[in-house]
């Protein structure tokens, strides 16, 4: 790959010098906190469906599901059948009514404090608990961001790993930092076109190469009587078990609970947009997920399936078939889908850090100004905190990004749809519902063996909707003023 350098270095360097043309752009509609946090809920259909899209599928889409179905065929695609199952009822279920709720309920900028507010919590305990979870399992899952963003430039570059995390951190503080929200929903936008077009292009010319459907069926047969095999994982002949069936297809219930998306929701123009947004989002989410199952499947006519690492499939494949220009877009591709997701959860982690700490316990009575400068400064100081645990990429800490999926999905989804839902859960039963919610995640991941082989979002969110309907039915019930409130919301 290091021989074709200068012309993909290229094609990076102008991918990157355009993201910061966005991020100054943006600063320039960047007045208020409610601008920089969720860009003063200005977004049309396009922009909140796509950069929900891209900041939630990350370099898995181009990286870790090709990976998965290059060596265990297209058994590996029942997690994409969950993930695009969880976009549409995410998108159905919740879109509309956060989007209401959250500006009703004292224009609530971030999760935290939608939920204080919708409960009237004058303890802000809830609205703590919910921003350490954000901060804690954010911190890991950025930091893993920037590894893979590290390994991308050492990859294709031949980079130092240090040399090339530190490129990626800085170019996503820069954007991050001048622009907020606004700067990473258009650079999504972009990021997220870009990734559908590289997995679009890369299977069809593949496809041809081989010969068509003749030859590509031919180089599958000679690798695995089971690569078209829904039930059998090609790379071992085994049938799939229940249990893992299921835990694939559970991925789809962490859509409920990941701020990152929900943001997207809260930020959009108008409620009337959301259809269409839907529209949009669940198409894009569908031909992406497709277009990245088919890299996998096909890459092993390319590419003998002993490739060391099965994650490289794409990479391996795009500088096969491609001319260096080209292929420098392509994997540009790769680094827009790894910087669209870490922007977004350092933008959120610093939206927690400024509103939900700064502002509620410190500063209430903070200008915007103020409040706008400490979003940034936090910014970078949470990027610095991910960029030295990213400096080790065999860090344990990394071992958390498995479940974090899971712990937001299982901590605040059950808290979520029950608060825009059912009119007698209280702040107990929310509080009750996120601390059960991620603690189960974090303990069930370190059993294993039979039932606990299980996903642990499955437990986590079984378990955080029993203690919020049992906590809110054991404590008070919500004041009057607050459930008139929600059932004239419910029926607006």
């Amino acid at each position: 790959m290091v021989q074709n350098n200068f012309s993909i270095g290229f094609t990076f360097a102008v991918y990157l010098l355009v993201m910061l043309g966005i991020g100054i752009v943006a600063y320039k509609r960047t007045n208020n906190l409610s601008d920089y946090i969720l860009g003063g809920r200005s977004l049309g259909p396009w922009t909140s469906a796509i950069s929900a899209g891209a900041s939630d599928m990350s370099g898995w889409l181009l990286l870790g599901l090709p990976g998965a179905a290059y060596v265990s065929g297209i058994s590996a695609s029942w997690i994409a059948v969950g993930l695009l199952a969880g976009t549409w009822l995410n998108w159905l279920v919740v879109a509309r009514r956060l989007r209401v709720y959250s500006f009703q309920a004292s224009d609530s900028l971030t999760l935290p404090e939608f939920f204080a507010n919708r409960f009237r919590d004058n303890t802000q305990l809830l609205r703590v608990i919910s921003a350490v979870f954000i901060l804690l399992f954010f911190l890991f899952y950025t930091s893993s961001g920037l590894v893979a963003g590290g390994r991308l430039f050492e990859t294709v570059f031949g980079l130092d790993y240090t040399v090339a995390v530190t490129v990626g951190t800085l170019t996503i503080i820069a954007y991050t930092f001048i622009g907020g929200f606004l700067a990473v929903s258009w650079t999504d936008l972009i990021q997220g076109l870009m990734m559908a077009a590289a997995l679009a292009i890369v299977p069809i010319i593949a496809f041809a190469d081989l010969g068509g459907a003749g030859g590509a069926g031919a180089a599958l047969a000679a690798e695995s009587d089971f690569m078209l095999s829904w039930f059998r994982d090609a790379s071992t002949g085994e049938t799939l078990t229940t249990i893992g069936i299921i835990s694939s297809l559970a991925w789809g219930l962490g859509y409920f609970g990941q701020p990152h998306i929900l943001a997207r929701f809260a930020a959009i123009r108008s409620e009337k947009d959301i259809p269409a947004a839907r529209r949009i989002a669940v198409t894009w989410s569908g031909l992406t997920l497709i277009c990245a199952v088919a890299v996998g499947l096909l890459g092993v006519g390319f590419v003998s399936r002993e490739l060391g690492d099965g994650e490289t499939v794409f990479m391996v494949m795009v500088n096969l078939i491609f001319h260096p220009v080209i292929a420098g877009i392509l994997l540009a591709a790769i680094l827009a889908a790894i910087m669209s997701t870490a922007d977004s959860q350092l933008l959120v982690s610093s939206s927690a850090l400024t509103d939900d700490f700064y502002k509620a316990l410190l500063r209430k009575d903070a200008s915007q100004s103020e409040l706008v400068w400490v979003g940034r400064f936090a910014v970078v100081a949470i990027a610095i905190i991910a960029y030295l645990l990213a400096l080790d990429p065999d860090a344990t800490v990394l071992d958390l990004v498995s479940y974090a999926w899971a712990g937001f999905g299982a901590a605040f989804g059950p808290a979520l749809i029950m608060s825009l839902f059912w009119r007698r859960m209280n702040q107990w039963g929310a509080l009750a519902g996120i601390i059960v919610g991620g603690v189960t995640v974090v303990v069930w991941a370190e059993l294993s063996g039979g039932l606990f082989d299980l996903y642990e979002i499955v437990p986590g969110v079984i378990f955080a909707y029993i203690a919020i309907v049992a906590v809110s039915l054991a404590t008070e019930a919500p004041k009057s003023e607050i459930t008139a409130e929600f059932d004239a919301l419910s029926h607006a």
